[in-house]
């Protein structure tokens, strides 16, 4: 088969930059572990309409498509590829809607956002954890949805869940739990503002607290939970790609850092689209589908397997991270 040339818009700039540039670095170490490819990465400058016409150019240049970082970008993806009848490789756009608006058209590696909150709920009630849990979720739709699946998790667990609007202020005499999923802004600001109550939260979890940046963006991030869609020193031999400390060395030999999760799945989305295109012999929408659809495998990243009905992601599991003195370790790794 020909060389791949492999696009994707990715925020360089603006409020998304922070995980697109390393979704980006993440991209250049799968093309410099994968000798017949070629990436090409276009700014899409964190902006809606900027991605639009990016993502539309792109497309007209590449065999393999892969979307940009932020659900909402991931949304006009989808939009662009169901109208161009191409097929976009999900890795940054983990919202139900997102996952599941273009059967055919898009494929999906990250967790559902309704289930990112699974791993912290199974571990509050592994231990037996009988305060309230009172569940705050930001502005935009990431946020309701990982707030919709907690509260319905929760109840599905016994734990006495309250979903509100804002930070509670609960008696002093009382212990309770703390869930918040927003951006990563909000998300700093609700765990600063809670952790300075009268009452703190005796446990709080933060989608934020997923990454390592959180450590540098909160005063004190001892004791906190966090979410995400990878960590660190849970993967096990995958059948994909580089093992995780490969991925991670090449990684910080470019960069300087330790990868964050957006780095983790733009290279699982780069690894698994190749291995399909190449499977099907050809970049036909129709042959590339049906190889992704009956595919079932894994990457350092973690499983991969989606709903032959919808794109959707079903068997990537997210990850557990409580932040200690030494820095933030997975739970049940």
């Amino acid at each position: 088969m020909a060389r791949l040339r492999v696009g994707a818009c990715l925020s360089l700039t603006g409020g998304y930059a922070r995980f697109g540039r390393q979704a980006a670095a993440a991209l250049d170490v799968w093309r410099a572990a994968d000798e017949n490819a070629d990436v090409l990465i276009e700014d899409d400058h964190s902006d809606r309409h900027r991605f639009r016409a990016a993502f539309r150019g792109l497309a007209g240049r590449c065999d393999v498509l892969l979307g940009p970082y932020s659900t909402d970008l991931m949304r006009a993806a989808g939009d662009i590829a169901a109208d161009l009848d191409r097929l976009v490789w999900n890795h940054g756009g983990s919202g139900d809607d997102v996952e599941t608006a273009h059967p055919g058209h898009v494929v999906s590696v990250p967790t559902p956002t309704s289930r990112y909150a699974d791993p912290f709920l199974r571990h509050l009630a592994a231990v037996r954890e009988s305060a309230r849990l009172y569940v705050v979720h930001g502005k935009g739709g990431f946020g309701r949805q990982v707030a919709n699946g907690a509260e319905a998790a929760a109840r599905a667990l016994d734990i006495d869940v309250a979903r509100v609007g804002g930070l509670p202020e609960p008696d002093e005499t009382v212990r309770w739990n703390l869930l918040c999923a927003a951006s990563f802004e909000e998300d700093v600001r609700t765990v600063t503002t809670a952790q300075a109550l009268p009452n703190p939260p005796g446990t709080l979890c933060a989608v934020a607290a997923g990454v390592r940046e959180f450590g540098d963006a909160t005063d004190d991030p001892r004791g906190i939970y966090g979410v995400g869609q990878w960590f660190p020193g849970r993967a096990h031999e995958p059948e994909l790609g580089l093992e995780e400390t490969a991925f991670i060395a090449a990684f910080r030999r470019r960069t300087g850092i330790q990868p964050d999760y957006p780095a983790a799945q733009a290279y699982a989305a780069a690894v698994i689209a190749a291995h399909c295109l190449r499977a099907a012999g050809s970049p036909a929408r129709r042959s590339v589908w049906a190889v992704a659809t009956r595919l079932r495998t894994t990457t350092m990243f973690g499983a991969f397997a989606i709903d032959p009905s919808t794109g959707a992601q079903t068997a990537h599991e997210p990850v557990l991270v409580h932040w200690t003195p030494t820095g933030p370790q997975v739970v049940g790794g």
